[in-house]
C-alpha cells in the first residue's frame, strides 16, 4: 500500500465527517438494550439500509431470545473469493430511557451518548470505511462479509454459532470494539471468560433447640469461597472472583443452602483448563454437605498466536501510512474476537477511540473516527495472504481461468499497484 492511497481515503471520510456523526447519532437515538430484543429492530434496520446503499446483499437473522443479527455481503462477491469478517454489535447495556440522562452530545472534539463508545461508534467507521472504499471506486479483493448481532453484551450465545462458522470460512477477522484506553490501542489480546455456580447443600436445624443435627450451607460456602479465592494468581493474570453469594432461610434456622456465582478471567486456554478443573473438582469439607458446580468458559481466551500478531503488524504498518503510531494492548473483558480468534486471523479494538464504556461518562473522541475508519479501509483493501502465510505485496494479473469465472456484470478492473483491491476505471 502506499500513502496516496491513505491520502485519498483521509481525504474522502474528512468530507464525510458530518455525515458520520449525524450517522452515530441515529446509532444512538435507537436505543438498543440488550435486555429488550424487540428494540434492536430500529438500529438493524438503520445499519441495513446503510449496507443496502453501498449494494450489500443484507439478511437479518432473527433470534429465540434475542433481537438476532444481521449478516451482509458485497452483491457482486464471486463465490470463489477469498473472505473477511467484519464483525460488531448493536447492543448496549443502556436501559431504554437512558438518553434522558445522558443525551447525545457534540461538544467539540467529544461526542458523548449511551453506546457511543461500546460500540456504536464502531458500527459507523465501519459503513463509512466501506462508503469510502465505493466512493474511491475500488473492489477489496478480499470480500467483506459484515456481521452485526444483538447480543454481545450478554454472552452471544444465540450468535456464536453463526459467528463460529463464519471465522472459519474467512481468512482474517476485524473487530469493530472501541480502541483500548484513550490512546486507542488495538486489543491484541483478551481475557477468557468463565462464570460457575457452587450450590452447597446442608440439613436444616433449629439454631437453638438442636443446632448439632444441622450441617450448615453457609459454613461450607464459606469455605467454598476461600478455596475460590485462593485461585487468583495475578502473576499468571488469572482471576477468580465471587460476585453473589446467598443462602439460608432464617436466621434461626441452620443453612439447608447456599450459592455462589463465580466470575472467572484467564489469559490462556492453558489456563482455562487449569482453572476450570480446579472449580469442577471442589469438594465439601463438612460430613453431610454436598456441593454442585456447574459452569463453564463462556469466552475463550483471545491470544497473540502468530496469526493475530501478523495481523497486528500488518496493522500497524498500514497506521504508519496514515501518520499513526499504533500500540497493541490487553482487555480483561472478553468480545466476538475472543471466538474468532480460535479460527482465523483476528485484530480487536478498531472501533473508535475515547472511554467510559458501560460507564455513564462514555465518550469518544470525534477527530478520531476519520482516522480510525481510515485505517479500517485500507485495512479492507489489504491484499490475501500468500501461501507461505506473508501478505502480497500486489494482487497477481488475472488469469484466464479466473476471467472465466466472473459473473455478469462483474467488469475488468486494473489492479492498483501494490495493493489487494481493484479500481474500477468508470467510477
Amino acid at each position: 500500500m502506499d500513502r496516496t492511497l491513505a491520502g485519498q481515503l483521509l481525504a474522502t471520510l474528512s468530507q464525510q465527517e458530518e455525515e458520520m456523526v449525524a450517522f452515530l447519532r441515529r446509532l444512538v437515538l435507537a436505543e438498543s438494550p440488550s435486555s429488550t430484543p424487540e428494540a434492536q429492530a430500529q438500529v438493524l434496520a438503520i445499519v441495513q439500509e446503510a449496507l443496502q446503499e453501498l449494494d450489500y446483499e443484507v439478511e437479518l437473522v432473527s433470534g429465540q431470545t434475542t433481537g438476532g443479527h444481521l449478516v451482509a455481503r458485497p452483491s457482486y462477491s464471486p463465490a470463489a473469493a477469498p473472505r473477511q469478517l467484519l464483525l460488531g454489535h448493536c447492543d448496549t447495556v443502556w436501559p431504554l430511557g437512558a438518553l434522558r440522562e445522558m443525551p447525545f452530545s457534540v461538544n467539540g472534539n467529544v461526542m458523548k451518548g449511551p453506546g457511543v463508545y461500546d460500540m456504536k461508534g464502531g458500527l459507523a467507521q465501519m459503513v463509512f470505511a466501506l462508503r469510502a472504499i465505493r466512493a474511491l471506486g475500488l473492489e477489496p479483493v478480499v470480500r467483506p462479509v459484515v456481521l452485526v448481532n444483538s447480543d454481545e453484551e450478554i454472552g452471544s450465545e444465540e450468535s456464536t454459532p453463526h459467528i463460529r462458522q463464519l471465522a472459519q470460512e474467512v481468512e482474517r477477522a476485524f473487530v469493530l470494539e472501541p480502541s483500548l484506553g484513550p490512546a486507542g490501542w488495538l486489543k491484541t489480546a483478551r481475557k477468557g471468560v468463565g462464570r460457575y455456580q457452587v450450590v452447597a447443600n446442608g440439613r436444616a436445624a433449629h439454631a437453638g433447640l438442636d443446632p448439632e443435627k444441622g450441617v450448615s450451607a453457609v459454613l461450607e460456602l464459606s469455605y467454598v469461597i476461600q478455596k475460590l479465592f485462593a485461585m487468583n494468581d495475578p502473576a499468571r493474570g488469572v482471576s477468580v472472583n465471587v460476585g453473589i453469594v446467598e443462602g439460608g432461610v432464617r436466621s434461626n434456622v441452620v443453612a439447608p443452602h447456599g450459592r455462589a456465582v463465580v466470575d472467572v478471567r484467564v489469559p490462556t486456554q492453558e489456563e482455562a483448563r487449569r482453572v476450570e478443573t480446579a472449580i469442577l473438582g471442589l469438594r465439601p469439607e463438612l460430613a453431610g454437605a454436598t456441593l454442585e458446580v456447574q459452569g463453564r468458559m463462556t469466552r475463550p481466551p483471545l491470544e497473540r498466536t502468530p496469526a493475530n500478531q501478523a495481523l497486528w503488524q500488518m496493522a500497524r504498518r498500514t497506521g504508519r501510512l496514515l501518520g499513526l503510531e499504533l500500540e497493541e494492548g490487553a482487555a480483561g473483558g472478553g468480545s466476538d474476537g475472543n471466538t474468532t480468534s480460535l479460527y482465523t486471523a483476528t485484530l480487536d479494538g478498531l472501533g473508535p477511540v475515547g472511554d467510559g464504556a458501560h460507564a455513564q461518562h462514555e465518550f469518544i473522541y470525534r477527530d478520531k473516527m476519520v482516522e480510525r475508519a481510515a485505517l479500517l479501509a485500507l485495512l479492507v483493501l489489504a491484499p490475501p495472504r500468500g501461501r507461505a502465510g506473508d501478505l502480497l505485496v500486489s494482487r497477481p494479473p488475472e488469469s484466464e481461468a479466473e476471467a472465466g469465472d466472473r459473473q455478469p456484470g462483474d467488469v475488468r478492473r486494473a489492479d492498483q499497484r501494490g495493493l489487494g483491491c481493484r479500481r474500477d476505471p468508470s467510477a
